[in-house]
C-alpha cells in the first residue's frame, strides 16, 4: 500500500514538472524569433514528449528524434547538385596537392588515374597533361597555368579590387650614343652631380628618380649607352611613356642612336629629340636634323610626331622647353593609374648589398607600395622590411610611377621582373618555388630517359672548346649584359660557357669553383677579399678585375682568337703547261714548262689538269733555268721543274700554281 502510494505520488510530481516546463517553453517560443517560422514549428509540434518514470532520480525530457535534435537547431541542407570549380594546373603537380585544389580525398584521385590505366600513389608526380585531363573527367574546369604567369596560378582577392584611376607621372627613359650627354642632362635636371662619378664616364647600370619640376612630376629612366647594354635599353623601352633622344650636335646620328630609335618604334611610345650641345662652335642642326629624318624620325616642323628641342646640357638652354614638351606628351597619353590597389612594379635594377642582403630598385607602375607588403619578384619573394625613395630617405608607401629600393627578398631578383603585392605569405612561397622550377627540374631528370638525338648532340657538343667563364659583378643589369656579350663570342669551334654568374664580391666558393672547372674568373666592380686572392694564387686561379665592359670582350675576345685554328687560304700565283719530258737518270722525270700567266716559286704548290680534270697536287722538287737553281719564273719565260714524288706527266699538261696561306680567323 505504501508502494502503490510513493509510485502514485512521483507520477503526480513528474506530471506538475511537465507542466511546468510545457509552460516555461511556450513562454519561450513567444519571446524567440525563431518561433515565427512556421515550418519549425511544425516540425516542433509534431515531436511527442515523454516521461521516462522507470529513471528514478534522472528523469529526462527526451523526444523521439532526439539523436537528430542537432539537425532540427540548422538549417543545413545536403548539396544536389555537384560544385563545378576552376582548377588551376601548374607544369607539375602531387597527387595529393590535386586532391586538395578539388576538395577531395587523395583516394579519389587514385582511383580515378586507375581507371584511366594509371597505378600512382599520394606523393606521386602528375605532369600537367594528365592533371588536366583527370581534372575534366572529374567534372571540373582545368587551366593550364603558365610558369612566366603568376596571375594565373594566384587566387587571390587582389586581382578582383578594382579602384578609381587617377592621373599619374610620365615615365620618361633617355636614350642615345655614349658621350652625347644623357647623364650630364639628367643631372642637370636633378640638380646633382653625379656625372663623374661614373666610370669611364659611362653609366653602368640602369637609375630610376622621381623629380618635380615647375611644370610637374616627372620619373626618369637613364640607360647606358653601350651596345653591350641592348637588353638593358629595351627594358627601359618597355616600362616607359616617353623617349627622349639625346643626339649630340657636333657628333649626329650614330649606332647607338639607330638603335635607339628602333626599340622606340618597337615599343610604340612616343619619341621627342633632344639636340644636345648646341653651345658648341660649327654645328650644323640641319644636317642633325636630315640624319633623323633618314631614320625616319620626322620632326613636327616638317608634318612629322616629334619634337626636336635645341639644348645645352651644360649650361642649360632649352631644358624648360623639353619639361613641357614631355608634360604635353604626358597629357595627349592621359596617363592614369589606380591607387588604392595592391601594388604592381618592375624590377628596374637589384644587386647584393653586404650589409641589407638583397636590394632591389622598384618602379611602380599601379597601386600603392607598403613597407610591410609580402612581394614576389621573379623566383624571389619577401616582406618589405625598409623603402627609400631615390634621395636614400625612409618611406612608408610609394604610389604609381614612383621608383623605391626596398629590402627583405629572399635573394637577388632579375632585372626586368615584376613585382606583385600578394596578401598570402604561403601563397607567394609557392610561387616562388614554383618559378624555380623544381618540380620541373625533378619531372625532367625522372620521366626524360636519353634520346639518340640527344646522344648524337652530346657527341658534336665534345668536338666543341669549351671557354669557361665565372661572372660576378655589383649589379644585376651588368651581369645580364656581360653574360650575353660574352655568350656571343662563341664561335662553330669554340663555345663561351658562362659556368656561374652572380651579384657580389668574388668568394672562396667561386674560387673552388673555378678550380674544379679549369674556368677563369671575372670581376666587374667587385673585389676578392684577401684570403679568397690568397687561395687563388696558390692554385693559379686567374681573376680578371674591370669596371669597363669593352675592356672584358676585348681581352676575351683576343684569347679566343689565339685558341682558333688558324684558316688556310689559296692564293693563285700562275698557269703553265708542260711542253717538253726529259727523263735524267739519278734524277727523275724533269718537265720542260712554259709559264703562261703569273709565275712559279720554288715553295709554290702545283695542281696537274688534265683534260680539265685534276689528277694530283703536291710540291715542287727543284725549279730551275737552263742548269741553275732559280727561286722563281715569270710569265713568257721556260723553265725546268721536277714534282716530289710524282713522274706521270705526259706534254699538254696544265699546271696551277698556288701557294697556301694561314690567316687567324676574326670573330
Amino acid at each position: 500500500m505504501l508502494n502503490k502510494y510513493n509510485k502514485s505520488s512521483n507520477e503526480k510530481k513528474d506530471i506538475k514538472k511537465l507542466n511546468i516546463f510545457n509552460k516555461n517553453l511556450t513562454q519561450l517560443e513567444k519571446k524567440s524569433s525563431k518561433w515565427k517560422d512556421n515550418s519549425y514549428k511544425k516540425r516542433r509540434s509534431n515531436t511527442k514528449t515523454y516521461i521516462n518514470t522507470n529513471n528514478r532520480g534522472n528523469n529526462r525530457i527526451k523526444s523521439k528524434n532526439y539523436k537528430n535534435n542537432k539537425e532540427h537547431k540548422t538549417n543545413f541542407q545536403i548539396p544536389t547538385d555537384s560544385i563545378i570549380k576552376n582548377i588551376y594546373i601548374p607544369e607539375t603537380i602531387i597527387v595529393s596537392e590535386l586532391a586538395h585544389k578539388m576538395s577531395v580525398k587523395s583516394s579519389v584521385i587514385i582511383k580515378n588515374l586507375m581507371k584511366l590505366g594509371q597505378m600512382v600513389t599520394i606523393n606521386q608526380i602528375l605532369d600537367q597533361e594528365t592533371a588536366m585531363i583527370l581534372v575534366e573527367e572529374m567534372g571540373h574546369i582545368a587551366h593550364a597555368s603558365k610558369l612566366n604567369d603568376p596571375e594565373s596560378f594566384l587566387l587571390t582577392e587582389y586581382n578582383n579590387i578594382t579602384s578609381e584611376s587617377l592621373v599619374r607621372a610620365p615615365i620618361v627613359t633617355i636614350m642615345g650614343h655614349v658621350d652625347h650627354g644623357k647623364t650630364s642632362l639628367l643631372d642637370y635636371i636633378r640638380k646633382t652631380n653625379v656625372v663623374f662619378n661614373e666610370a669611364g664616364g659611362i653609366t653602368q647600370h640602369i637609375g630610376a628618380y622621381n623629380v618635380t619640376t615647375n611644370h610637374g612630376s616627372i620619373t626618369f629612366l637613364d640607360t647606358p649607352g653601350h651596345e653591350a647594354f641592348t637588353a638593358m635599353r629595351a627594358r627601359g623601352a618597355k616600362v616607359t611613356d616617353i623617349v627622349v633622344l639625346v643626339v649630340a650636335a657636333d657628333d649626329g646620328v650614330m649606332p647607338q642612336t639607330r638603335e635607339a630609335i628602333a626599340h622606340a618604334k618597337i615599343s610604340g611610345v612616343p619619341l621627342i629629340v633632344a639636340i644636345n650641345k648646341i653651345d658648341k662652335l660649327d654645328i650644323n642642326l640641319d644636317r642633325i636634323k636630315q640624319e633623323l629624318i633618314s631614320e625616319q624620325v620626322i620632326p613636327e616642323e616638317y608634318g612629322g610626331a616629334s619634337p626636336f628641342i635645341s639644348i645645352s646640357a651644360k649650361k642649360g638652354t632649352g631644358i624648360n622647353t623639353l619639361l613641357e614638351n614631355i608634360l604635353l606628351q604626358a597629357e595627349l597619353l592621359e596617363l592614369k593609374a589606380p591607387v588604392s590597389t595592391p601594388a604592381k612594379g618592375v624590377i628596374i635594377e637589384s644587386r647584393l648589398d653586404k650589409g641589407k642582403g638583397p636590394v632591389a630598385t622598384v618602379l611602380i607602375q599601379s597601386g600603392t607600395l607598403h613597407r610591410s607588403d609580402m612581394v614576389v619578384a621573379g623566383v624571389s619573394y619577401g616582406r618589405i622590411r625598409s623603402m627609400l625613395d631615390e634621395n636614400g630617405k625612409s618611406i612608408l608607401e610609394a604610389g604609381p610611377s614612383i621608383p623605391v629600393e626596398i629590402q627583405g627578398l629572399t635573394e637577388v631578383p632579375s632585372s626586368g621582373d615584376e613585382l606583385l603585392v600578394i596578401l598570402n605569405e604561403k601563397k607567394a612561397r609557392e610561387i616562388s618555388l614554383f618559378r624555380q622550377g623544381k618540380f620541373r627540374d625533378f619531372k625532367l631528370e625522372k620521366q626524360h630517359p636519353p634520346k639518340s638525338e640527344n646522344m648524337f648532340n652530346n657527341i658534336n657538343e665534345k668536338e666543341l672548346r669549351n671557354f669557361l667563364i665565372i661572372i660576378k659583378t655589383d649589379v644585376h643589369g651588368s651581369r645580364e649584359a656581360l653574360t650575353e656579350s660574352l655568350k656571343n663570342l662563341s664561335t662553330n669551334k669554340i663555345k663561351i660557357q658562362v659556368i656561374h654568374n652572380a651579384v657580389g664580391n668574388i668568394n672562396e666558393s667561386d674560387i673552388n669553383l673555378a678550380i674544379t672547372s679549369k674556368a677563369i674568373i671575372i670581376g666587374f666592380n667587385v673585389q676578392a677579399d684577401a684570403s679568397t686572392r690568397k687561395l687563388a694564387q696558390i692554385n693559379g686561379i686567374n681573376i680578371r678585375y674591370h669596371n669597363i665592359i669593352y675592356n672584358i670582350i676585348k681581352e676575351i675576345k683576343s684569347e679566343i682568337t689565339n685558341l682558333l685554328p688558324l684558316e688556310k687560304k689559296e692564293n693563285l700565283l700562275g698557269l703553265a703547261e708542260i711542253r717538253q719530258i726529259i727523263i735524267v737518270s739519278k734524277v727523275g722525270t724533269i718537265a720542260g714548262c712554259y709559264i703562261l700567266e703569273g709565275l712559279i716559286r720554288r715553295d709554290s704548290k702545283i695542281r696537274i689538269l688534265r683534260n680539265k680534270s685534276m689528277i694530283w697536287t703536291g710540291e715542287l722538287d727543284s725549279l730551275k733555268r737552263f742548269k741553275d737553281n732559280v727561286k722563281e719564273v715569270k710569265a713568257g719565260f721556260e723553265c725546268g721543274i721536277s714534282l716530289k714524288n710524282y713522274n706521270e706527266i705526259i706534254i699538254g699538261d696544265r699546271l696551277e700554281i698556288f701557294e697556301i696561306h694561314e690567316i687567324t680567323k676574326n670573330i
